[in-house]
């Protein structure tokens, strides 16, 4: 059996809907940060932060666990990265590491920020590593939260971690440099993977996470085509891969099914009616498993 670190905070709600989803649902206890998983391959689950999990999972106090790539720069973990996970707070997508100063600064790039610049951030080693290969001296200061609000009353720069840019903009900041892009990762302990049971227990929770991750916005169109239409309905399919083509016994009609974005439905529906399409299906998919 395999422990499990999951993120508290900004991506917890996220990693909880994912691992409901994959039919493995995190139940809370009256002690909120060790839930129980009803699986006979989780022995232990604990909601840590973040900034934690890399560290703990490179020490062996759990076999794997979701945290963001820039955590795992940030603490130089020793872990292994066995699969991304692309989703964020906000749903799916990368963030990333900005710099950035007042928008009434003439500073167009991180290469232009003047020397011993007082710079805030949650991110101190990456900062530093950063200024560092610019052969910039500067004055860090760790941030313990609402770093973009420190600048310029007690700061002149801020590092800060972003999807959109919209807060920084909000508190009247420009980006003027990125440097790190990064995802959500599932990382491993390297003992962990090198055991073959244990390996075979986390592929096989990797595969149910990111089924469902694949599974998003896609659905399952089902139809009846008579075989007189059913090369203009085919050429019309936006499908994944090949469309499953299938002959109803009996009749001069064939059934086809293929997967294709939930976004494209409302236009593609009416198409394939108009085409020849009959007794269309629309159908939710839970896991795509590759």
């Amino acid at each position: 059996m395999i422990n499990i670190a999951i993120p508290k905070g900004s991506l917890e709600e996220q990693t909880l809907l994912l691992f409901k989803q994959a039919d493995l649902p995190i139940k809370k206890t009256s002690r909120e940060y060790n839930p129980k998983v009803e699986d006979p391959r989780i022995d232990r689950v604990k909601i840590l932060r973040p900034q934690e999990i890399p560290k703990y999972v490179e020490e062996g106090y759990f076999d794997i666990g979701i945290s963001g790539r820039d955590w795992v720069i940030e603490s130089d973990s020793d872990v292994i990265e066995i699969a991304d996970m692309p989703y964020s707070k906000t749903g799916a997508g990368n963030v990333k590491i900005v710099i950035a100063v007042p928008q009434e600064s003439d500073i167009q790039t991180s290469a232009d920020i003047k020397p011993n610049s007082r710079v805030t951030t949650e991110y101190p080693n990456i900062t530093k590593r950063h200024f560092e290969n610019l052969g910039i001296p500067v004055d860090l200061h760790y941030s313990y939260g609402a770093t973009e609000a420190k600048v310029p009353d007690l700061m002149d720069v801020v590092v800060d971690l972003t999807e959109t840019g919209s807060t920084l903009r909000k508190n009247g900041l420009k980006i003027v440099d990125v440097m790190l892009e990064s995802s959500t990762k599932l990382v491993a302990n390297k003992e962990s993977w090198e055991n073959p049971e244990k390996r075979q227990e986390i592929e096989e929770i990797k595969t149910l996470l990111l089924s469902v991750i694949e599974a998003r916005g896609k659905v399952l169109i089902d139809m009846n085509v008579p075989i007189a239409k059913l090369e203009d309905v085919i050429s019309a399919l936006p499908s994944l891969k090949r469309p499953t083509v299938s002959q109803l016994y009996g009749a001069d009609y064939y059934a086809v099914e293929t997967v294709v974005n939930k976004s494209d439905v409302n236009i593609l529906i009416p198409k394939l009616k108009a085409l020849g399409a009959e007794d269309i299906l629309e159908l939710d998919i839970s896991k795509i498993v590759h």
